[in-house]
């Protein structure tokens, strides 16, 4: 079962692979079979003539700076969402949970004007708080779990040795909540990676663009250029699949530990 889940889901990224390898003619005529010959005029292309390497660097860019704000700031909250009993705590972590369960597409006009009175339109860096504020109610739901179950004898440890609580906090909750810092970092990674929603709103410039809004300017009025389109796209993929390799256990393991109490 396990082995035709990872064929289903491979299948369309082989597809994708195969068919970037391909005149724009053999893509239409057999999808499916594989190149013959191989074809590298689309990523020759990509690479010299087009903006992949700059709006690559953009999605980088935001990609990174959001995940570790949302790490940071999102560690700290649940960190005193977890060490903070009563009342006030109780109505804070709702107000994160409404969070996860109300998409933030549907704040996007307030967002406009937020991001538009801040002079931030058209701006990579505009996209920056809005994906942070997208990814702390995942962020602080996930790691307050694992901050509650870790043992209460470990703070009282720390304090009674003179820690203070961001000592606690920096070298004692951070390192044993490693897996669920992992799986926070891959769910921002795919929805930051993949959105093009923001970026399409946020009217980018031309040096401002990022990967996924860059392939919608290769899609013609009239005509598209199949091969260019999937070169970009198997390119953009290529990270999040080999990220997602290489932090899979951390992933795992975060998913699993968290979901069990006691």
């Amino acid at each position: 079962i396990l082995s035709s889940s990872a064929l289903i889901a491979l299948f369309p990224v082989w597809t994708m692979l195969v068919n970037s390898l391909k005149k724009q003619m053999d893509i239409f005529r057999n999808p499916f079979a594989f190149p013959a010959p191989l074809n590298f005029d689309g990523y020759l292309y990509v690479f010299r003539e087009s903006n992949f390497l700059l709006y690559c660097w953009n999605t980088i860019l935001i990609t990174g700076i959001s995940i570790v704000c949302v790490l940071f700031i999102g560690s700290l909250a649940a960190y005193a969402l977890a060490n903070w009993k009563g009342l006030p705590s109780k109505l804070i972590y709702l107000l994160f949970l409404a969070g996860i369960m109300i998409p933030i597409r549907l704040g996007t006009i307030n967002i406009f004007q937020i991001i538009r009175s801040l002079n931030m339109m058209g701006s990579v860096y505009g996209l920056i708080p809005v994906y942070i504020a997208w990814g702390l109610p995942m962020a602080v739901f996930i790691l307050t779990t694992f901050i509650q179950d870790l043992p209460g004898e470990l703070m009282e440890s720390a304090s009674i040795d003179g820690a203070s609580k961001f000592r606690s906090y920096w070298s004692i909750v951070l390192p044993l909540v490693r897996p669920a810092l992992g799986t926070v970092a891959i769910f921002n990674l795919i929805n930051i990676w993949n959105d093009i929603w923001f970026p399409l709103i946020f009217n980018l410039k031309e040096d401002q663009r990022t990967l996924l809004l860059g392939v919608t300017y290769f899609f013609g009025t009239y005509q598209t250029d199949w091969t260019k389109v999937l070169v970009i796209l198997t390119l953009a993929t290529l990270p999040i699949l080999a990220l997602y390799v290489i932090m899979s256990k951390q992933f795992i393991k975060g998913l699993t530990a968290g979901a069990v109490k006691g």
